[in-house]
Parts: C-alpha cells; sequence; structure tokens
C-alpha cells in the first residue's frame, strides 16, 4: 500500500529540486497537436511500415503507469482519446532523456516532442521518446492502479480525481455529451429553435416543486431559481415563435435519492398548433432516434432486462393502470368518502391538500403503478387537481390533456396540451392558491403577468419536459443520478 504522507513529501522535494535548478515544473509552452488516438488511427491506415512512417508527433497527456527496468522505463501515456504505451531506452533515447524520466511520478503530464513509433517486443504499438516537457507537476499520488478509486464518497466529492482514475467514468460524460448533441440535433432537424429564458424568477410557477429563494441587492426584491422554465417558454410562444425548446438547469428545494439531485438537467419543447397526440409522436420519435444513434438498434439493456422500442409505446389512462394493478375502478368512485375510504384501507395517507378523489387516483397510481412499469408505457388522462397548466377535457372536464412517459418505473417525461384559456388558467392559478392555504409549499403562485400575456392569444399548443438526467441513467446503464451528473450535490463532509 502507499505511504500518502511519504510520497507527497517525495514528490515536493522533487518540485523543489526541480526550481533550484531552474527548470519549471509548470510550464506553458507546448502545443499538443495529436492525440493517442490519431496515432493509432494513423498506423491502422498507413501501408507504410513503422520505420517509415513519419516521426514528427506532438502528443500530451497524464502518466499513469511507470514501470522502470533500470536502463528502460516503459509507462503508460492516457490522454481523453485513450491511451498508449511509450518508452524510453537509454541506448535510443539517450541517457539525458533516461534520467530525466526516472524523476516522474505518476500523474505527471507530460509533452513529448520527439519520438517516433515502434512495436514492442509483445507486438504492441508504443511511443520510442527521445525528448520531453513536464508540463504539470502532481503533488498528490494517485490511488494505486489495483484497488482504484472505490470509495463513492470521494468519487463524487473528487469528481476530478475519479475522472482521472476511471476511464469507465470519462465514457459515461462523453456519452453524456453525445446525447445532448444527438438530442439538439433531432429537435433542429424537426424545425425548433433553441432560445434561453431567465432562471432567476420573481414567483414560484411552472411546476410543482420547492423552490429554493435567494435575494436580489440592488433591487431590493426576493427571487426564486426556477423550477421549470414553462411560463416564459410559452410567453414565446405568445409572441410568434411556433417550435422552441431550451435545455438548462432546474432547481428543487427538495429530498435527494438516487434518482433525484436538487439541481438537474431538463429540456422542454413547445410547438404551436400541436397537442398531446403531437407530443406523444414527438417523444416515442426522439427516444427512438436516441437509442438508434447510440446503440445501432431499437432497445437497451438495463440492469440486465431488455428494454424494448420496436414497438409503439404501450399507452394507457391513469385509472385504466389502477385498475389493471389493483383492481380498483375510478371511473364508478363519484363520492369523496368513498374514495378516503379506499385509501384508508391502502394505507394511503392524505394531506389536507389531498382530499380529491382526483389526488386520491394520484395517490393510487403514484403507490401501486409507477414502478411496475418497465417498458416504455404512456400514461394519461391526469386528474386536473395536479395538473394546472392542462388543458381539460371537453367531454371529461374533471381530467386532463396530460400524460407522462415511464420507462424501468421512472418518470421520464411529462407533456400536455396546453391550457390556453386566461379565465379558466385563473381559476386554476386561484385552487392552488387555496392549496397553498391548506400547506402544500410546493403550489404555483398566481402569475399576473402570464395571464396577461394568455389574454393576447396562447396558440393551441403542445407542451413537453423530459428529465435528462434520468434518461442519460437509462442510456447509460448507471443507477444512481450521481454517477451522470459531474458535481452532484452532497452533504457537507463531517471533519
Amino acid at each position: 500500500m502507499i505511504d500518502f504522507d511519504s510520497e507527497r513529501q517525495a514528490r515536493q522535494k522533487k518540485l523543489i529540486d526541480l526550481v533550484a535548478q531552474k527548470n519549471d515544473p509548470f510550464q506553458n509552452n507546448f502545443i499538443k497537436k495529436h492525440s493517442v488516438v490519431q496515432l493509432q488511427v494513423y498506423v491502422e491506415d498507413s501501408k507504410s511500415t513503422l520505420a517509415k512512417i513519419k516521426t514528427n508527433w506532438q502528443v500530451a497527456g497524464r502518466i499513469m503507469q511507470i514501470r522502470n527496468f533500470g536502463k528502460l522505463i516503459f509507462a503508460r501515456l492516457v490522454d481523453e482519446s485513450g491511451s498508449l504505451q511509450i518508452l524510453i531506452d537509454i541506448e535510443r533515447s539517450g541517457l539525458d532523456c533516461l534520467s530525466k524520466f526516472k524523476n516522474l511520478d505518476r500523474g505527471d503530464i507530460i509533452g513529448i516532442n520527439k519520438c517516433v513509433l515502434v512495436k514492442s517486443n509483445t507486438g504492441e504499438l508504443t511511443l520510442l521518446v527521445f525528448s520531453f516537457l513536464l508540463l504539470a507537476k502532481s503533488l498528490e499520488p494517485l490511488p494505486e492502479k489495483y484497488h482504484g478509486l472505490v470509495d463513492v464518497e470521494t468519487r463524487y466529492r473528487r469528481r476530478y480525481l475519479d475522472l482521472i482514475i476511471n476511464p469507465d467514468v470519462r465514457f459515461v460524460f462523453r456519452q453524456r455529451s453525445k446525447i445532448m448533441q444527438l438530442l439538439r440535433a433531432f429537435l433542429n432537424q424537426e424545425g425548433f429553435m433553441e432560445l434561453e429564458t431567465p432562471i432567476l424568477h420573481e414567483l414560484l410557477t411552472g411546476a410543482a416543486a420547492l423552490p429554493f429563494k435567494t435575494f436580489h441587492n440592488a433591487l431590493n426584491i426576493p427571487l426564486y431559481l426556477r423550477v421549470a422554465p414553462e411560463l416564459h417558454l410559452k410567453r414565446l410562444i405568445v409572441g410568434g415563435f411556433e417550435k422552441i425548446y431550451e435545455i438548462g438547469r432546474l432547481f428543487r428545494n427538495e429530498g435527494i435519492s438516487i434518482k433525484h439531485n436538487p439541481e438537474f438537467t431538463a429540456i422542454e419543447v413547445y410547438q404551436a398548433y400541436a397537442n398531446l397526440e403531437t407530443m406523444m409522436t414527438l417523444t416515442e420519435n426522439l427516444l427512438k432516434h436516441l437509442v438508434h444513434k447510440l446503440f445501432s438498434q431499437f432497445f437497451i439493456i438495463y440492469q440486465k432486462q431488455k428494454i424494448d422500442f420496436t414497438q409503439s409505446f404501450k399507452k394507457m389512462t391513469m385509472k385504466e393502470a389502477v385498475y389493471q394493478k389493483i383492481n380498483i375502478d375510478f371511473n364508478k368512485i363519484i363520492n369523496l368518502n368513498q374514495a378516503k375510504e379506499l385509501a384508508k384501507k391502502h394505507q394511503i395517507i392524505l394531506e389536507k391538500h389531498q382530499e380529491t378523489i382526483g389526488h386520491i387516483l394520484n395517490l393510487f397510481f403514484e403507490k401501486y403503478v409507477e414502478k411496475t412499469l418497465i417498458q416504455p408505457t404512456f400514461i394519461y388522462e391526469y386528474p386536473i387537481e395536479i395538473s394546472p397548466f392542462a388543458k381539460s377535457y371537453c367531454n371529461n372536464p374533471k381530467y386532463t390533456q396530460r400524460f407522462e412517459l415511464f420507462i424501468w418505473g421512472w418518470e421520464i417525461a411529462n407533456a400536455f396540451s396546453e391550457l390556453n384559456d386566461p379565465n379558466e388558467q385563473l381559476k386554476r392559478f386561484m385552487k392552488q392558491t387555496q392549496e397553498r392555504e391548506l400547506g402544500n409549499q410546493e403550489a404555483n403562485q398566481v402569475d399576473e403577468d402570464y395571464l396577461l400575456a394568455l389574454r393576447y392569444g396562447l396558440p393551441p399548443t403542445g407542451g413537453l419536459g423530459i428529465g435528462l438526467d434520468r434518461l442519460i441513467m437509462l442510456l447509460t446503464n448507471q443507477t444512481n443520478i450521481k454517477d451522470v451528473i459531474l458535481f452532484p450535490t452532497l452533504k457537507p463532509k463531517l471533519e
């Protein structure tokens, strides 16, 4: 095992010696021109023998392994693109190069400016080094190769160290970046435009969530970090944009779990002259596109189980889903007392603001159904009580044109035909106000400016929101949201 204290002291001593010898251990005069993978691809594509391959490579990276055999040293150079074996041989590299390399430590960052590609005795592609520069001295010893960085707390708190040690982690975040690019490309191809709306809001609106509060000194006003960009984006639809989206951080002052982080990334998409069915089609096409682009097939393996994207996604109303799971038909429940008795019988606890049939139906769904929806499933016809911005059905006004998409028991997407009647929206806001008075801190506040915008006319609109962190968890086979967020929120470390 590494004695970290003595290792730190040894590295600090090397730093002092370098400075004393007028050798800058943190140079900034090397320009990297080639990546590790470029060298590997060049050799694979070249029809020349290695002896005839050009030698003017300029590569740089971190030293992750050193094997010192006295007169020759093998090491492993790692950059963002991959890793490559390097060789310093006293006969070919020279004594000066060998002596300088012997003073390096695992973790040091170097730039190689004179080298040639060769094959080792085992046939491995190797970079024979003639000259290099130390670009950054690593003063902290890295965890041992064979034990790695396995402490979860350390991995999340020191993500930079996690990325250095664990190539699989780097791959997850490269995939995350790729997913974001594919997402934007798909929507742009469909004619959507990416716009940006404020993160600081004067009111709590747009979603049922507890906010973070802050204060602006110059304006002398309290502000919220946004829980959703919804109402600002719909203002833009009023203003004349017809197909728009925003990708950004949302902030909700709620619990932390394997599926929840207080700040997370979401996308919201709005399309004028569209409705619930339009958003269902868009959502299904988008997810199938992502899966196929990432895996060249229409299914994924998540936690050893196949999730199939080849077929049309299953569709059920919330009432149908509850009936199929626990044989309770909410179509026949028209009496609130009857609904309360059923809730009591099934150990469902009601808050004061949840004493309606719609709230109780949703609580049954969350407790008994949600976790069972493994394959992609649209659940639609949500109660009006929990859908303040969704248009109601004309023939069934207690339920709204809203759906949520569930995969692996997780809510992945939320969408609806947007409510565009300003008078009805005011009524919904007032209902939310009543819920706040009954203790629901997540209820929306009345947004007078949004109501004014609706009075100018919001065209029939479909809206869609997707929690991107959960989607990325599925597409990268991760079980904890912290593994797809570079710097997740953590409890303060106890000293």
